[in-house]
């Protein structure tokens, strides 16, 4: 890496602790801490939500799938737009108005229970782990090939960072953290797919037409089935990545920052034109890779093709551009990991030891103490377990993540709002089937099995699909229902109570309790 290149990554380092810095003088209370007080606007809020949803697997992963599989690459960006069109049509408004701190909260508006609190919270909390280390395993990658530093030095470089964000300044560091980065994400993402443009005479045509005939695949490079040739197998990964997005932690976590349904609402809006903006965006990054570097060096760099983004801004815009564009990946991996850290110490911190272990009988000093705790925990424990885990596929990491979410989290929050018969019996066994089945599947599937030993451990996968939502998202489903109709009647008056506040806010202000 240029000299040039070490500024950005400084740079880039200097203005997020800075920010840290500030932030860090308004974060006085637990509201402070895990919802920046709930003063985000609308387009703060929206711009920070599109900075923790486009992870380094949707800029470096998705550009180098459209490079190396053409339409198949691009399944992944079309299941992460569509995502947050459930996100917004379904959740967002009820999820602001019944919640306060986290998903745990706003299903025992409904089921004010431990074991339903408990099992929230451990869900949530085995998405972010799953999502955390596939993140760390990046980024220890991305720098080690970057900077030449051993990979456990650049996981632990990223964990302190992460760390530092969230303990000192908590979501209001972290909310501008992400903002930052998705304003230079971005504008990278826009320099570079207008330098390709310019490259066709801003003629999309012909460069359909080029890249046809300048990568192994030919025809069929524009056609899907290039790598996904299981159509039942492709469409149980989109249902994860559609439906996931509704169940991440996270990104649910992102609307209890702002003060009321209308500007969380607002707040998905803004966030689907950036996401939106930036998906079809990766066509013209895929592309150009494909065009102008080629699959033999993309594959060279990197056997996933996560390079092909850097690469390609090495070979349009030179060192400058490509330090600017590895330094913007590297926000994007700081930003990511410090929101999942914060959503993981919010359901430890809050859930767990706030009200299950005290009993909600916790001072302002003991919650603000409980959630940095809680936030070198899951930083520390991270860490670890990337640590461990550099030889092993990311990939399948990122899909159980979304499977999981869409599994276990999207049942109960769909039946919390909607389903008047759902009882404390279905909420418990659609959040466990969900999760427990996602995990053993993924176990058996050919993401941990292969014959050839090109996976995880050599042998024969007991189940054929590398992801599991086709099977596990009914069953979350199916088990909610048939758990509410064999376990005791539902409260109908407070079910009446969660749809008029779930609907109109009456009885939701702000972060306050409720």
């Amino acid at each position: 890496m240029s000299g040039i290149g070490i500024a950005f990554f400084v740079g880039i380092v200097g203005i997020t602790l800075l920010v840290t810095y500030f932030a860090s003088k308004n974060t006085n209370s637990a509201q402070d801490f895990y919802t920046a007080g709930g003063g985000l606007t609308g387009w703060q809020n929206g711009i920070a939500i599109a900075g923790d949803y486009l992870s380094a697997a949707s800029f470096l992963g998705i550009a180098g799938a459209i490079a190396l599989t053409g339409f198949d690459g691009f399944f992944y960006s079309l299941g992460y737009l569509v995502a947050y069109l459930v996100v917004l049509y379904i959740v967002a408004e009820p999820l602001r108005n019944l919640g306060k701190y986290t998903l745990a909260d706003m299903i025992t508006a409904r089921f004010n229970q431990k074991k339903i609190r408990g099992t929230a919270a451990v869900s949530s909390i085995v998405i972010v782990l799953f999502y955390m280390i596939a993140q760390l395993v990046g980024a220890g990658a991305l720098i080690q090939l970057l900077l030449g530093i051993d990979y456990k030095f650049a996981v632990l470089i990223v964990g302190v960072m992460m760390t530092i964000y969230v303990l000192w300044g908590g979501m209001g560091a972290t909310s501008w953290v992400q903002i930052i980065k998705a304003v230079l994400l971005m504008l990278g993402t826009v320099i570079i797919s207008v330098l390709v443009l310019m490259k066709f005479n801003f003629n999309i045509l012909e460069m359909f037409s080029y890249v046809k005939t300048h990568q192994p695949h030919g025809e069929a490079y524009l056609n899907a089935g290039v790598k996904y040739t299981n159509g039942i197998d492709t469409m149980s990964m989109m249902i994860a990545l559609v439906l996931g997005t509704a169940g991440l932690p996270h990104i649910l976590m992102r609307f209890f920052t702002v003060k009321d349904a209308k500007t969380a609402r607002s707040s998905v809006v803004t966030a689907t034109w950036i996401v939106g903006i930036f998906y079809i965006l990766t066509i013209f990054l895929g592309f150009g890779a494909a065009a102008f570097v080629g699959t033999d060096a993309i594959l060279a760099a990197n056997p996933a093709g996560n390079m092909a983004a850097p690469l390609l801004a090495e070979v349009l815009g030179g060192d400058i551009l490509m330090s600017f564009i590895c330094a913007v990946a590297f926000a994007t991996i700081l930003a990511v990991v410090a929101g999942l850290v914060l959503s993981g110490a919010s359901a430890f911190g809050h859930d767990i030891y706030g009200q299950i272990i005290k009993k909600g009988k916790v001072t302002e000093r003991q919650q603000m103490l409980a959630a940095r705790w809680a936030s070198l925990g899951v930083s520390a424990f991270s860490i670890l377990l990337a640590l461990g885990a550099q030889s092993l596929n990311v990939a399948f990491l990122v899909s159980l993540a979304f499977c999981i979410a869409a599994s276990a989290n999207l049942p109960v929050i769909i039946y919390t709002i909607y389903y008047k018969k759902f009882n404390t019996t279905g909420a418990m066994a659609a959040m466990l089937t969900g999760l427990i089945t996602a995990l053993i599947l993924v176990a058996v599937s050919p993401n941990i099995w292969s014959p050839e030993g090109t996976a995880i451990l050599t042998g024969t996968p007991l189940f054929p699909l590398t992801n599991p939502a086709i099977v596990s998202v009914p069953l979350g489903f199916l088990a909610g229902w048939i758990g509410s109709l064999v376990g005791a009647k539902a409260d109908a008056k407070k079910y009446a109570e969660v749809e008029v506040r779930a609907n109109t806010g009456i009885g939701s202000s702000g972060s306050v309790d409720h």
